[in-house]
């Protein structure tokens, strides 16, 4: 696959909350850096990250634009994302079922056709105001 058919697949599973697609897409060693917080290395690292996810948001990814250049170890992506709170995230303010809407821009590294390393990047003082007053 290219660099763009990986990201669309990616996003895809993500949007069907298939983390078993989305970790058949990353290498075993992948490297996830989250907007905050340490980066997680590995797949059960982000497995266990994906089922926190998926138990504390319902999000779904709208009109993703894939960037890419010639150097096919790279690729971004960015898009809005579209979601609700379900459960509290710790440290995070208490979940009511609120929805939120953020603009969200990831960059990838790839080897062998596999994902290496997502870094996500999203204004968590967005976030939390939409949280708090919704």
């Amino acid at each position: 696959m290219t660099v763009t058919e990986t990201l669309a697949a990616y996003y895809a599973a993500f949007n069907r909350q298939d983390a078993e697609g989305m970790l058949a897409l990353l290498a075993d060693d992948v490297v996830h850096e989250p907007s905050q917080g340490n980066p997680r290395h590995g797949k059960p690292a982000f497995r266990e990250f994906l089922a926190h996810m998926n138990r504390c948001y319902a999000e779904q990814v709208i009109d993703p634009v894939f960037l890419t250049g010639e150097d096919p170890s790279r690729g971004a992506a960015e898009f809005m994302l579209e979601g609700r709170y379900l459960e509290t995230d710790e440290g995070l303010p208490p979940a009511t079922g609120q929805t939120y809407r953020l603009r969200v821009g990831a960059f990838f590294a790839f080897e062998n056709g596999l994902i290496t390393r997502v870094s996500n990047h999203y204004n968590l003082a967005d976030w939390t105001q939409q949280v708090q007053s919704a």
